[in-house]
């Protein structure tokens, strides 16, 4: 299955199972590169729009380019009504955005799945002079706790192809290439809260992950129902990240 149809079944547990990012991201973006709102945005790779709601939170101008028709509609459905935003039918590497457009680019958990090349020389035309593109990824911190190691072993047991599609396989030396030398980098705290329902959003959410009507699913619900019960407190557990955020003005 080509990228940008991986979602197309699983946008509700997209929606209801993917964490957020901390307004603390925005804020140090904003300070680092001195981004004033209402400066515009690209979302590229805006999937259901939960890094766009926060950008327009913090009153940026944002536009989401989104390939997925099933994401880019829970997008519009979501944050349609804020004349702030817009959604467009576009790929990272073709945003069809005009020339020089743009003061930032930002691709939350989505770089990965890009052309690196490809989606550079669109940045360079897309953006203004002076303008910057961010990458970041909430990453699980699977040692944290015996529920993140249990839900670790989950992924690696039943997940299709798990340990090959990981965001974490995104080197230094890629993002270096990128940016085109040295980049700014920063770590920021990311805690999601989930009872039960939530916590089986989350891991259908992802689409390496065996989708209802196939042999290994009912099993790994099972085990992941028995993970919840031996880890929950008051009914919920806790999914903790740390936010990896880079950033640079392109050159």
């Amino acid at each position: 299955m080509i990228p940008t149809e991986r979602f197309s079944n699983r946008v509700s547990d997209y929606v209801s199972g993917r964490p957020g990012y901390p307004h603390a991201v925005v804020l140090w973006l904003a300070e680092t590169f001195e981004l004033d709102p209402p400066a515009m945005i690209a979302d590229v790779g805006a999937g259901t729009g939960i890094s766009a709601a926060l950008l327009l939170t913090h009153g940026f101008d944002v536009v989401a380019i989104e390939p997925n028709d099933a994401m880019r509609e829970a997008a519009i459905e979501h944050l349609g009504v804020n004349p702030q935003f817009r959604a467009i039918a576009a790929t990272a590497e073709a945003t069809t955005l005009p020339a020089a457009s743009v003061d930032a680019v930002i691709a939350a958990q989505a770089f990965h799945w890009f052309d690196r090349a490809a989606f550079r020389a669109e940045c360079m035309r897309i953006l203004k002079p002076f303008g910057f593109a961010a990458l970041m990824w909430n990453v699980r911190r699977v040692e944290e706790s015996a529920f993140a190691a249990g839900y670790e072993a989950l992924l690696r047991e039943f997940g299709t192809d798990y340990l090959k599609v990981r965001h974490e396989n995104v080197t230094d030396a890629e993002l270096s290439s990128f940016f085109g030398g040295p980049f700014e980098r920063h770590v920021f705290d990311n805690v999601q809260e989930l009872d039960n329902d939530g916590l089986r959003a989350r891991l259908l959410s992802s689409s390496y992950i065996p989708s209802q009507g196939d042999p290994a699913y009912g099993p790994m619900m099972a085990a992941l129902d028995a993970l919840f019960v031996e880890h929950e407190a008051d009914g919920t557990v806790d999914m903790e990240y740390e936010l990896r955020v880079y950033a640079s003005r392109l050159v």
